[in-house]
């Protein structure tokens, strides 16, 4: 789903694309008082937690977000002085119920939980009208009174509820802002004037709690026509304007680079390991692509033995990564068999029925059983359809089949220290590896033109030395690009390139942006330095929090003064992707945070950091998307720390 702040964004571009092809006639004399009625749509997005609705009756699972369409009505008065600064007052009927997002119960079952919430709306606003045109904005509080806080909840084993929610405001001041447009229908001569008024408004959820208990909040984009009539004393004389032109647009253009790209670099990973074995569809044992060992092999077998193995490719990372995450089992039974006290739980799920998801975790304890040793009374199994946080949520409808897929699998659980790391317990322990990375990810140069998805049809970069010499990169149609340091520097060891994007925007007009960057060119030498990687579930909002203490005891430990934190993030090819860019421009800026944060406790003052979010982008992502494994594992921020030298 779209982050709200852009719909918003898309639904009053379009009202101006629309509102734009009409021709307007300005008359010479307004009415001051209008009068009418508006309809509407609300978009409703619900965010936070509730669990207890109301006195009697506190949920076994907390629901968490949801989603609805509900009706607004109201009638109008408007006042406009001057026909530029005017006010507005809306009272009517304003729906906020809806439905959250399907939960799965204790009992494996799914509950459902749907609200009636409704009120009697008065929003007064402040209306700023354009000269020469029916585009008008408005602003102002909304005061909204509770009529309504019914809700019906179902779960499978248990009978449903029908009730109404406790601890709800009666009373909720928050705000809006919105833009709408006046057609004037009537005859031009005619002193009886009527509007019809298409409008979007946006309601963020400051304020818009609905209880003083749990954090449930509601955002709103509202989208309707009001009809509205008005009175002139004398006949207004019409003029033709020409048709209103669509408003300039801009784009800001940013460039990010590494002062010294370098050649390569020697890297000492904290490699995790996701703590799944993915099954393929229709298949109930271990596939094919998972390293498998005798009974023999196994008992010399140590997950040191990975350490050192060495790859190179575009990034440094799949081949090695997938060598090492491929030997999962033999790691866990390694560290079994080291550790006779820990125990596991293998969770399968199917996504068909609880019996073959049985089977799928009973192949993996057969494994670890026969081939490592292990004692069958360490490993409980159980079956599952869906696993305990799958991909797949209730109600989606698009790219199931790569949903089905990562929910399809293994999970491994456990208390036991030695085996699962200390980050909420959800992934294995990690493997240090050592390996040399040919063109770091992280050290590219960023061309970044914000909105070019939505603005325009294309942009690109000329990027000119002190030479003169020009070199064209493009076009593009992205948010951002990367390009090599080394490629810009070609045979020149050093230099100040001047950097200009070109693009057209969708109305067909040109726009231009210029920039600078100096780089310089490392020696053949290769360059060390330390890599920490975090992966997230899918799509998973506020992902960074439970990695705080992992990133200030043990990576923000390990930064030198004086170096350079280099941090990337990605997601894999699902969902939109604007949506994506954003979740990991947001997930590596939140780790910038947590460490600079971490730093400055620490009294270390002198660190750089360069931070990029790459979204989908398959030329910059770490991993191909072709496997549940390598889109698990392009869910991910980077963290790159290189030593001053």
């Amino acid at each position: 789903m779209l982050p709200i702040n852009k719909i918003a964004s898309r639904l009053i571009t379009c009202l101006l694309i629309i509102l734009a092809s009409f021709t307007a006639k300005a008359q010479t004399t307004q009415s001051p008082w209008w009068f009418g009625v508006s309809g509407a749509a609300n978009l409703n997005w619900y965010d936070g937690t509730t669990q207890r609705l109301n006195n009697s009756l506190i949920v076994p699972t907390a629901f968490h977000k949801g989603f609805s369409v509900r009706p607004y009505g109201s009638i109008l008065a408007e006042y406009r002085p001057t026909g530029i600064l005017g006010f507005m007052l809306n009272v009517g009927y304003d729906g906020r119920g809806g439905k959250f997002n399907q939960v799965e119960a204790p009992c494996n079952c799914p509950a459902n939980l749907q609200t009636s919430l409704s009120y009697l709306t008065v929003e007064p606003s402040l209306r700023l009208g354009v000269p020469s045109s029916g585009l008008y904005f408005f602003a102002g509080p909304r005061v909204a009174f509770d009529i309504s806080k019914g809700f019906d909840y179902t779960q499978l084993r248990q009978p449903n509820t029908n009730s109404q929610l406790s601890a709800v405001h009666n009373t909720i001041l928050s705000g809006q802002v919105g833009i709408g447009y006046d057609i004037i229908v009537s005859a031009p001569a005619s002193t009886t004037k009527v509007s019809l008024s298409p409008f979007v408004s946006y309601q963020p959820y400051f304020g818009q709690e609905p209880r003083d208990i749990e954090s449930w909040s509601i955002t709103t984009v509202r989208a309707g026509i009001a009809l509205k009539f008005g009175k002139v004393r004398n006949k207004a004389i019409v003029k033709d304007l020409p048709m209103i032109i669509s408003p300039a647009v801009d784009v800001s253009f940013f460039v990010t680079a590494p002062t010294a790209p370098p050649l390569s670099r020697q890297v000492s990973e904290t490699l995790p390991l996701l703590s799944s074995v993915f099954f393929d569809d229709g298949s109930n044992q271990i596939p094919a692509r998972y390293v498998v060992l005798s009974a023999d092999n196994a008992g010399s077998f140590k997950e040191a033995q990975l350490q050192n193995v060495q790859y190179e490719d575009m990034t440094g990372r799949s081949a090695r990564q997938l060598n090492v995450y491929y030997n999962l089992l033999n790691i866990l039974g390694d560290r079994l068999r080291a550790n006779p006290n820990a125990r596991v739980l293998l969770s399968g799920a199917s996504g068909t029925d609880v019996a073959n998801g049985k089977i799928m975790a009973e192949a993996v304890k057969l494994y670890l059983v026969n081939t490592f040793g292990i004692d069958g009374s360490r490993i409980q199994t159980e079956g599952r359809i869906k696993p305990v946080i799958p991909s797949e949520q209730p109600g989606g409808t698009k790219q199931l089949v790569l949903l089905r897929a990562g929910d399809r699998r293994v999970d491994i659980e456990s208390a036991s220290p030695e085996l699962l790391f200390e980050v909420g317990g959800d992934m294995m322990k990690p493997v240090q590896i050592t390996t040399i990375q040919t063109d770091p990810l992280g050290d590219q140069v960023v061309f970044k033109v914000d909105s070019a998805n939505i603005i325009l049809k294309n942009w690109s970069v000329d990027v000119t030395d002190e030479k003169g010499t020009t070199q064209h990169f493009g076009p593009f149609t992205d948010n951002q690009e990367g390009i090599p340091g080394k490629t810009i520097l070609g045979n020149d060891g050093t230099g100040t390139f001047k950097v200009v994007m070109t693009g057209e925007t969708k109305a067909g007009n040109p726009i231009k942006k210029e920039s600078t960057v100096y780089l310089v060119k490392q020696d053949a030498t290769v360059e060390k330095g330390l890599r920490y990687s975090i992966l997230f579930n899918f799509d998973q909002s506020n992902a960074v929090a439970p990695y705080s203490g992992f990133l200030t005891r043990l990576v923000a430990t390990s930064i030198p003064d004086g170096s350079t934190v280099i941090i990337h993030g990605h997601t894999d090819i699902i969902g939109q992707d604007d949506h994506n860019l954003k979740l990991s421009q947001q997930r590596a800026q939140d780790v910038k945070d947590i460490l600079q944060k971490a730093l400055i406790s620490a009294g270390k003052n002198n660190v750089k950091f360069e931070t990029n979010g790459f979204g989908d982008d398959v030329n910059h992502a770490p991993f191909e998307n072709n496997t549940a494994e390598e889109r698990s594992y392009n869910r991910t921020v980077i963290i790159d720390i290189v030593p001053l030298k």
